[in-house]
């Protein structure tokens, strides 16, 4: 079979790179968020990369992608290929001494609901580190438990450590459309006919209420979960309404199996920071980790 070599030398890496990817996830919004980039880099990727080969690799239909023909060759080649030459990374980093292993710990909901979705992406950018996860509620010791970073939930002031800060959030009604259209909810009075989740945080459903001009005598009782990742899945299955905190219900909006029923939202107490010992030299590895999660959150990552 003939090849022409001019063609091959015209493709540029980091174009097949996203091709991979976008081919992998079938979707251009998923994409990018595992390579951190944006959507629109992608599509402009790829149609830069169709020009240059001169075939079409993706039929569009709105926010879904399928392959063609074509794209399902080249994805074939191109995803062993790039998964031999991650696998080669980390295989001359281990030759070198330079892989690590960084135990990080944090909150079971955030484990679950925040990292758990990115574990690829982290794989993808750090193939020479071995990332441990602890997640706990209490209160780590980090000489004690061998912890070399902490995503915390809280103020920011605990006693010998570094905190950088990394997002704050809110808190507001979530549920399944399903629930929604089934109780009838059409404002926010609607809720108390509705199986209340109650959260384990300061900001409960009086104060939402409040903020949304109902006035109740007393809030229906419901169930109390003390961990997020257990309340969601009790909304995921049309049970009831919870008052979900931002950071740990966006994926699941943002693929619509949940809902916000109302733009009412209420500022949570506490927000989330990256923990460290302080006087403490991280490694090489720490201190990618702790670049990647700021960069994860949308912050910016100076140097150490």
């Amino acid at each position: 079979m003939s090849f022409n070599h001019d063609i091959f030398h015209r493709i540029p890496v980091r174009g097949l790179q996203v091709f991979e990817a976008a081919a992998r996830h079938l979707s251009f919004t998923r994409a990018a968020d595992a390579l951190g980039i944006t959507q629109s880099a992608v599509s402009r990727q790829m149609s830069d990369l169709e020009k240059r080969l001169g075939v079409s690799l993706f039929v569009r239909s709105g926010p879904r992608i399928v392959l063609t023909r074509a794209g399902e060759v080249l994805f074939d080649r191109a995803s062993r290929a790039f998964a031999d030459l991650r696998a080669g990374v980390a295989d001359c980093r281990v030759a070198d001494g330079l892989s690590s292993v960084v135990t990080l710990s944090m909150l079971p909901s955030v484990a679950a609901l925040w990292l758990a979705p990115r574990l690829e992406a982290f794989a993808e950018a750090h193939p020479e580190i071995d990332l441990r996860v602890s997640a706990s509620r209490h209160l780590v010791s980090f000489e004690a438990e061998g912890i070399d970073l902490a995503i915390r939930y809280g103020t920011g002031n605990w006693p010998g450590v570094t905190a950088e800060f990394l997002a704050s959030e809110t808190v507001r009604p979530v549920c399944t459309p399903d629930y929604a259209r089934r109780i009838g909810i059409g404002q926010p009075s609607d809720l108390l006919k509705a199986t209340l989740i109650h959260p384990d945080t300061e900001e409960g459903w009086s104060a939402w209420f409040v903020a949304a001009g109902v006035v109740v005598d007393a809030v229906p009782s419901g169930p109390r979960f003390s961990d997020d990742t257990a309340a969601l899945n009790a909304v995921l299955g049309h049970q009831a309404v919870f008052l979900g905190r931002s950071v740990l219900t966006a994926r699941e909006l943002e693929a619509g199996r949940i809902v916000a029923p109302f733009d009412i939202e209420v500022p949570a107490s506490f927000s989330y920071w990256l923990v460290r010992p302080v006087g403490q030299e991280p490694s090489v590895a720490c201190d990618s980790v702790r670049k990647w999660i700021l960069r994860a959150f949308g912050r910016p990552a100076p140097d150490s």
